[in-house]
């Protein structure tokens, strides 16, 4: 039998009706089809509740332990506690299960009380009232009741309930505003348009009468998309069919606006809605530190499988001699005697598994946890990052890629809303090659006395002037623009009649500057009532169009038609779009002249539109009638049915003429984009504008500079040559060059240097992606990769929002492998977002899809500057720091264990007690890196926005490579070392009290935990550059915490334990000299190799981080990274920087600049020339003077 058909019948069976058909039939109002109309099939829906939450109150324990067992590092200690219990092993469960159970139990709590939240917010959505029709009247119920085919009223600031199809409106034209606010972002109202037939219907007995199904697609994600139609019923005729799109569609989440009340008919209800699929998570990212953590527990996992082996080995190799395995004191049972040699050697290689798996640091886990939750408040504490124009601030929407911020080596960043403002200006327009500027609007006010237009060029014939005002009303007529009638909205427009004034509203900001702009050249359109629009001609007479059909603008086409009838019953079609859409369909039109002005205007940064025109007779309308109706019906490929229509009705046109709008860039971009090339990063710019727009966008914001040579890898250029041959001779250009282009010198700042740019498009990127004919494609990938590297930048235009995608796809997967971050502002950038390591969405205009589905969000660009080179340089630094110490103090922890283990017959004897056991990694040792992780500054803020190149000190995760690992795990051993054979020597066969008594073992193993704990928590204070009381008081308080909880655990008896083998050890070791001296000793002798490592470093290879340490140490005052915590800092803080007072006593800005071991410190250039009034005290310092300091 064939799979597919097995397949089918399994979905259709197994799986349920619902799961298998394409399409759904909808009862409005829950009343059959007349008799004969259709058979009649009840189909079961969900209801209308909405479910966020994860767990319930039934399956929130074994769900969530399951869901935190799957994590390695805790099932590994789940394994080792099941082992203390089953087998006797030397340590108790307590010491291992506590651990445990704190880190399930933090994490569980924590993930419990987000769960609450999102049950409260569910309760209160599913319970809200809810109004619709039943029997002809209107009846209340919760929103949770609500079924598939209820019909329900909703009034005016409500939001929908479920998702409706769009049944009437109290409007007569059957139309209703919408905002999307809570779905994308996008706060412009949309119009939606009610069922023809349905419209007409404005009381509950009319609705309630009605007698229609639908049939529509099964639920999908798609905001934007909806494929539909509706049977109306009558008496005596048949049933009248008619499309349903996304217009017809009210969306849950979605807010009614300016309209008193609507009714609509639910479709798809609860988790069916395309809000609720819209919940879906985002794939899991995951950083490079975590990866090299993974690593690195795999590495430790090793030693400690190696250890235990070992130590199982020597001690059977031990008890081989006689006497040693049965000493007199100590014989064996029988049973004991005839036990399997395999099974006992196994139960001691569990037992030292158990003794050292303290090596593998389950704390660190909820610690690097913590981190990352509390760190990321930082971001969004940022005052320096809030927008006030638009009173939005930063937003961190996942805190596990706080530190991927100081990794990022490729940016990919979209143009139009990201690099500019998305505020569209009108600049001008070409109208059969002649130019026309308006002139600026005061106030909204077009000036008196003015004819509003500039002529560029000679006057055009009789002729040229109809040609001029048809396109003129084609700008008023082809788009899809809202008029709101309401002075108090921002930024009204009065109309040149001085009459009622005129917002514009719509989703495309290109859409209102071309309308306003069209206004200020004398045509003015006033608004579309009963299908009519209305335009204002400079006459200040009103023309009336009927609009007939709209042809709806995508990206795949790039442009948008409307066909309109005039009150002389001439029909036109008016179409409008980007110039390589509109030029290959045109046939009459001075098209040259034209084509030249819209490649200046691209060359100048302008965005253009062509506009062209034909006129129809009445049996081509008719035809094109038929044929968009045929298309708009279809249940399946409606949308490729739509498109082959639209593409035989747009041919043929006539060229009107071209727009040039102007999208300003965004404050600060080009400075931003410098300092990022400075760090060492590279910025691709991924647009979906032309090729001469985007590439004067890039010399504007200094991607590409005068120097830049660019080279084009395009269509035409393909066209010309082969693919092949392109790529071949660009190779060849840029790696005629790569000898001299380092990664340290890549960004193209130097002038003596042959900088390269690239430009590809979106119809070359897809011929490099696509396999070759012999079935493999990646010669040419690399290949294109390989110049793409040896580039400084590169732009990618005419790109489809998947071809973003793939770009960033490509890039990520690379042999690099580089971290690569995606910064866009709309829909079309999300896929890209998605897929880079890190995403970052810009809060803009163009809704906030892409704020939603990024990892973090932005107001403007230049937030991305202070986000990477301060944060994600911090946050790098804390974190890299905080995952090596945890290694480090667990090596020390550990290896005297094992080390101990050869003096005792590797009998499993602990060498601490076992409340130190459980403790050292939860209470001694884990607050100071804590708050080192969230609070350490090596550098000052303003030094890291100053100087962006210390970002590269930082890059391709330096402080987590092998190399510095293996050099935190020997400093570990080495300090083991020296714990234990530092003690154990100063303490052989001498009297270490006062009355003669010798140490016993537990003093022994107590007094090397204490040296351990001192020497880890120094070696943290001496890796602390940004100290605040808080820092003293956790460090300092960490020891203090430990001295006192040993003076009470061997101070005191306590009756719930079966052993005191602590009882007066910690006190009977403080009166000891020697002890006191070997604590001393071994401490200094411990930290000396890292204080000796560091100062060499600093002095014979400084990296520029350490030399910008050397030169100046940290500002206080105003550096503080998070300004809650800024009252934290110690007043008595004194600054070590030299040029503290000199910066207290000037008020000019001055400039600190270190180069090669040199800080200078300047004043600006303009207060050189002011010397002669300085003091010659070098205590009063002036802004003429200038310093030098040699360090």
């Amino acid at each position: 039998m064939d799979c597919s058909l097995v397949r089918t019948l399994v979905h259709r069976y197994c799986a349920g009706e619902e799961n298998w058909v394409d399409s759904r039939t909808i009862y409005v109002g829950h009343r059959e089809p007349p008799p004969g109309a259709e058979a009649y099939i009840p189909q079961r829906y969900p209801d209308n509740r909405i479910v966020s939450s994860k767990y319930t109150f039934w399956n929130f324990i074994p769900k969530n332990l399951f869901e935190q067992f799957r994590r390695v590092a805790n099932f590994y200690f789940l394994i080792i506690f099941l082992v203390q219990l089953i087998i006797d092993t030397p340590t108790s469960p307590v010491t291992s299960g506590l651990p445990l159970f704190f880190v399930i139990t933090v994490t569980a709590i924590k993930q419990g009380y987000e769960d609450w939240l999102r049950h409260k917010a569910d309760n209160a959505m599913n319970q809200c009232p809810v109004h619709f029709i039943q029997h002809g009247k209107l009846v209340r119920k919760q929103s949770r009741k609500l079924r598939v085919g209820d019909i329900v009223m909703v009034k005016e600031d409500e939001t929908f309930p479920c998702d409706l199809i769009f049944l009437s409106s109290n409007r007569g034209d059957g139309t209703c505003h919408v905002t999307t606010a809570s779905l994308d972002g996008e706060s412009s109202h949309k119009t939606h348009y009610a069922v023809q037939d349905t419209k007409g219907f404005h009381t509950e007995e009319d609705i309630g009468g009605l007698h229609a199904t639908i049939e529509c697609e099964q639920p999908q994600p798609d905001l934007y998309k909806f494929v539909g139609r509706i049977n109306v019923y009558s008496d005596l005729n048949d049933p009248v069919v008619r499309p349903l799109g996304s217009e017809n569609l009210l969306l849950r989440g979605a807010t009614l606006k300016n309209t008193e009340k609507i009714f609509g008919v639910a479709i798809y209800t609860g988790m069916e809605t395309k809000m609720a699929l819209n919940y879906q998570s985002k794939s899991q990212k995951r950083s490079a530190v975590e990866k090299s953590m993974n690593a690195f527990l795999i590495v430790y996992l090793c030693i400690l499988i190696s250890k235990a082996l070992i130590n199982t080995v020597l001690k059977y190799v031990w008890q081989s001699e006689p006497f040693r395995d049965e000493p007199w004191y100590n014989q064996k049972t029988e049973s004991e005697r005839q036990r399997n040699l395999f099974l006992r050697a196994f139960t001691d290689f569990l037992a030292f598994m158990v003794l050292f798996n303290y090596i593998i640091p389950v704390s660190m886990y909820v610690t690097v946890e913590m981190q990352k939750f509390l760190g990321s408040y930082f971001i969004t504490w940022d005052e320096d990052m809030f927008d006030e124009e638009t009173g939005e601030g930063p937003l961190v929407n996942t805190s596990d890629l706080n530190e991927e911020l100081g990794q990022v080596e490729y940016i990919f960043t979209d143009k139009t809303g990201t690099l500019t403002e998305n505020n569209m200006e009108f600049k001008e327009c070409c109208i059969e090659g002649h130019v026309y500027v308006p002139h600026v609007i005061c106030n909204g006010q077009v000036l008196p006395e003015s004819s509003g237009i500039d002529m560029i060029d000679s006057s055009p014939s009789v002729n040229g002037r109809e040609r001029e005002e048809l396109f003129f009303r084609a700008l008023c007529l082809c788009h899809t623009v809202q008029v709101k009638d309401d002075d108090s909205v921002d930024g009204p427009r009065k109309s040149p009649d001085g009459g009622k004034s005129c917002v514009y509203i719509s989703s495309s900001p290109d859409e209102v500057a071309l309308v306003e702009g069209v206004q200020r050249l004398g045509f003015t359109y006033l608004r579309l009532k009963d299908n009519y629009m209305e335009v204002l001609n400079r006459e200040n007479h009103v023309e009336r169009f009927e609009l007939l059909e709209i042809l709806s603008f995508d990206s795949v086409r790039r442009r948008m038609s409307v066909i309109v009838k005039s009150a002389t019953g001439e029909i036109y079609l008016f179409c409008k779009g980007a110039d390589s859409s509109i030029f290959p369909r045109v046939i009459e039109g001075k098209v040259d002249q034209i084509r030249a002005r819209v490649e200046r205007n691209a060359v100048e940064g302008l965005r253009t539109l062509c506009v062209a025109y034909k006129r129809l007779i009445q049996e081509e309308y008719e035809g094109i009638c038929k044929l968009l109706q045929a298309a708009k019906v279809a249940l399946q490929d409606r949308e490729k049915k739509l498109a082959e229509a639209y593409e035989q009705i747009e041919k043929d046109l006539i060229l009107l003429g071209a727009t040039a709008v102007e999208d300003r860039l965004q404050e600060k971009a080009a400075d931003t984009i410098e300092a990022l090339q400075k760090a060492g990063i590279k910025v691709w710019v991924l647009t979906g504008d032309k090729m001469e727009t985007a590439a004067a966008t890039c010399y504007a914001c200094k991607l590409f500079r005068r120097n830049t040579q660019l080279l084009e890898l395009t269509t035409k250029r393909i066209e010309e040559q082969s693919l092949h041959d392109v790529l071949f001779e660009l190779s060849k250009t840029v790696l005629r060059h790569s000898g001299s282009l380092t990664r340290d010198n890549f960004s193209g700042l130097s002038a003596d240097m042959q900088d390269y740019g690239l430009i590809i498009d979106g119809a070359a990127l897809s011929l490099i992606m696509k396999p070759r004919e012999d079935g493999s494609s990646s010669n040419y990938r690399e290949l294109f990769l390989e110049i793409c590297r040896s580039c400084s930048a590169v732009l990618c235009c005419r790109m489809a929002p998947l071809q973003k995608a793939q770009i960033v796809k490509l890039i990520k997967f690379s042999k690099e492998h580089p971290i690569t971050l995606a910064v866009g502002d709309g829909a079309n950038d999300v896929s890209m977002i998605l897929e880079a390591h890190v995403g970052i969405g810009v809060i803009g205009k163009e809704g906030r899809q892409a704020a939603r589905n990024s990892d973090y969000a932005i107001p403007k660009f230049k937030h991305l500057k202070k986000m990477l080179l301060v944060h994600g340089h911090f946050y790098y630094i804390r974190i890299s720091e905080l995952v090596q110490y945890f290694f480090y103090k667990n090596v020390c922890f550990i290896f005297p264990q094992f080390l101990y283990q050869f003096f005792c017959g590797f009998s499993q004897q602990t060498l601490y007690d076992t409340a130190y056991l459980t403790l050292y990694n939860i209470s001694f040792t884990s607050l100071p890196i804590l708050l080192y992780s969230l609070m350490e500054q090596h550098i000052g803020i303003d030094v890291l926005k100053r100087d962006p190149t210390l970002y590269r000190d930082v890059a391709k995760n330096a402080l987590l490579r092998w190399r510095v690992f293996i050099y935190w795990t020997l400093l570990g051993l080495f300090d083991a070392l020296v714990f234990f054979f530092g003690a154990y020597f100063m303490f052989e066969n001498t009297t270490v009290t006062s009355n003669g008594q010798i140490f016993g073992n537990w003093t022994f193993g107590t007094l090397v935990f204490t040296v351990m704990v001192f020497t880890v928590t120094l070696k943290l204070a001496l890796d602390t550059h940004y100290w605040t009381w808080i820092n003293h008081f956790v460090i300092w308080g960490s020891l203090l915490f430990y001295v006192v909880f040993s003076l009470l655990w061997g101070g005191v008896i306590w009756p719930f334990l079966n052993y005191q083998r602590m009882y007066y050890v910690f006190i009977q070791m403080l009166s000891s000299g020697p002890a006191w001296l070997a604590i001393v000793l071994l401490v200094t002798i411990s930290l000396l190799p890292d204080v000796l490592k560091k100062v060499l470093c600093r002095q014979l290879w400084p990296t520029a981080t350490e030399r910008v340490q050397n030169g100046c140490a940290q500002p206080r005052d105003r550096d503080s990274e998070f300004t809650p915590l800024a009252s934290l800092q110690s007043p008595g803080y004194q600054s070590t920087c030299p040029s503290a007072a000199w910066y207290s006593s000037c008020s000019q800005q001055v400039t600190l600049a270190a180069w090669k071991g040199k800080v200078s410190v300047e004043p600006p250039p303009t207060l050189s020339g002011s010397r002669h009034h300085c003091s010659s005290s070098p205590s009063h310092s002036c802004p003429g003077t200038r310093v030098q300091m040699l360090v």
